[in-house]
This record gives structure tokens, C-alpha cells and sequence, in this order.
């Protein structure tokens, strides 16, 4: 499945999803961000079961201050709307992958 661009205005939608959401807090000029990027289009593409998306911190201010996101790359792990994990900084694909649990 294709990596979703989050927004303000599709966010609801994608906290209420039925699948695990894996949401990639990232900005354009942020080296370590582009670093993770690949890692988790690559989860995307083999694992349809989760909805990944990613969410520009420059674009979506308010989302990323809803998320308490003080440095990027920052993922989160969300189930049922709730947030069940939050890692900042560059993983490896497993350390992504085991915060689903």
C-alpha cells in the first residue's frame, strides 16, 4: 500500500482507520529524516496491514504540536486512535516494525 500524505484535513479519517497507523513525522531539509524515509515506504509496501503516512512538520504545524513532536524524524504508532508508541530519531527497519508490538 502507498504511503498517505497526512494533513489536517484527511487526519481524522486515518486516526479512525481500522488498521495499526504508522504516521512518519518528517520535514523536507531534515538529513536524518531522509534517512528513515525509505525505511518506511519500504514498511508501506510490505506490510498493506498497517496505514503508513507521513505528516511535514512545516506543512501541518498544528498536528505535529497535537503530537507534542519536538524533534523529527519522530514516528508514532497509533491503534483505535490512541497512540501506543512514539520513537524520535533515526530506527532500523525492526526497532520500526516492533513498535506495533
Amino acid at each position: 500500500m502507498a504511503v498517505v500524505k497526512v494533513t489536517s484535513e484527511n487526519y481524522d479519517e486515518i486516526k479512525n482507520s481500522e488498521k495499526t497507523v504508522l504516521l512518519d513525522f518528517y520535514a523536507d531539509w531534515c538529513g536524518p529524516c531522509k534517512m528513515v524515509s525509505p525505511i518506511v515506504d519500504q514498511i508501506a509496501e510490505e506490510h498493506p496491514e498497517y496505514l503508513v503516512g507521513k505528516v511535514n512538520v512545516d506543512d501541518e504545524e498544528d498536528l505535529a504540536a497535537q503530537f507534542g513532536v519536538m524533534s523529527i524524524p519522530c514516528l508514532v504508532a497509533m491503534k483505535g486512535g490512541e497512540v501506543v508508541t512514539k520513537k524520535v530519531g533515526v530506527q532500523p527497519k525492526e526497532g520500526i516494525l516492533a513498535m506495533f508490538g
